[in-house]
């Protein structure tokens, strides 16, 4: 069985002059991330790989979140930034099976897009929320009966949960 975790980057600021990619995570966006990095340890939802786009906001959701779940392989992904969702298929199918446990961290809408381009069964109220808003810290957790990356597919997935830090009784979504 594998499992894909989809986390969106935490509440971004946008300083006057500052570029996109060079979007620094806000203090609530901080304060989200580290939330989410304790969900994921006390759920028991340790990746095998991470995979980030290079967005500063990204990047500084995973170096919240990283102290926290441990010490795991990370990889820079440029494609993840701004991508489609059929990018995003694309690297998912390049993972290395071996790696049966994935944490993507990026953005929306093309998060959301393959969340619900792969979760076809599940937590119906999860696949609901996330087509009416991916939030910010949003965590969307899919399992996939295939043995191999390049196996999974359109609908072949079962969203097992959809959790944001309003969910989890503290912080907002955005």
């Amino acid at each position: 069985m594998l499992r894909l975790m989809l986390l969106r980057h935490g509440k971004a600021a946008w300083p006057q002059g500052t570029l996109d990619m060079d979007r620094p995570l806000a203090k609530r966006g901080r304060e989200a991330s580290v939330l989410m990095g304790n969900y994921l340890k006390n759920e028991d939802l340790v990746p095998d790989l991470v995979l980030v786009s290079p967005a500063r906001r990204t990047l500084e959701t995973w170096e919240h979140v990283a102290p926290i779940v441990g010490d795991i392989e990370v990889r820079h992904d440029p494609r993840i930034y701004e991508a489609p969702v059929a990018r995003l298929l694309s690297v998912l199918q390049e993972v290395e099976p071996e790696n049966a446990t994935l944490l993507m961290i990026g953005h929306n809408p093309g998060f959301e897009d393959l969340a619900a381009l792969l979760a076809s069964d599940g937590d119906r109220d999860g696949i609901l929320r996330i087509g009416q808003k991916y939030p910010t810290a949003g965590l969307a957790v899919i399992d996939f009966p295939e043995n191999s990356w390049r196996d999974v597919k359109r609908g072949s997935g079962r969203l097992e949960r959809f959790t944001t830090p309003k969910s989890l009784g503290t912080g907002e979504d955005d």
